[in-house]
């Protein structure tokens, strides 16, 4: 396994529709780099509450952010104010927030909720709440078509970018030239 080395940890959250391959990407990012994982989802379905389980995920990452570990959490990202305390939660304690967005055709996004066994209506239900992330949020999109090793080059691209410091174009001097004085 390899460790990710940030100037800053980020608090990555998944966004997408059920089905477009945002738990497998965390997953494997995961275990790539043994980064935490928090799966919204499972926490909710072993609660069978989703008060209990927000408060849960919220004791969770709290917890997690003591560790200045970068960290992904998959799940309660459909609508843009989710994402925004997400994004406030994330700042407040020193983390660069990052919304990865996995679109997938919605035929294909379809058929793998219905394979991890959501129902119809569910799939439905969450669909009319998704909210697609603004300009404003600026989130990395990646394909859940793409295989995983091409979703995470553009990931680590894109956090390697905000990790470099800015480019810094001094205009150079002109050099002097002497000027010849003309002899007549």
């Amino acid at each position: 396994m390899r460790s990710l080395h940030l100037a800053r940890p980020r608090a990555i959250m998944m966004v997408g529709v059920p089905g477009s391959g945002k738990s497998f990407f965390a997953s494997q990012f995961s275990q790539t780099f043994s980064t935490p994982f928090i799966d919204s989802e499972t926490i909710t379905a072993i609660t069978n509450d989703r008060a209990i389980s927000g408060r849960i995920i919220a004791l969770l990452l709290t917890e997690i952010c003591k560790t200045n570990q970068t960290f992904i959490l998959e799940g309660n990202s459909e609508t843009k104010v989710l994402r925004a305390e997400f994004a406030e939660f994330a700042k407040k304690h020193g983390y660069d927030p990052l919304f990865v967005w996995v679109q997938a055709d919605p035929s294909i996004s379809r058929q793998r909720s219905a394979k991890k066994g959501r129902n119809q209506e569910s799939y439905e239900s969450t669909m009319q709440r998704f909210e697609a992330p603004t300009e404003s949020e600026r989130a990395l999109v990646v394909s859940g078509r793409h295989t995983y090793a091409t979703q995470l080059r553009m990931v680590l691209n894109h956090i390697g970018n905000d990790n470099r410091p800015p480019v810094v174009h001094e205009r150079q001097p002109s050099p002097v030239v002497p000027v010849r004085k003309r002899i007549q």
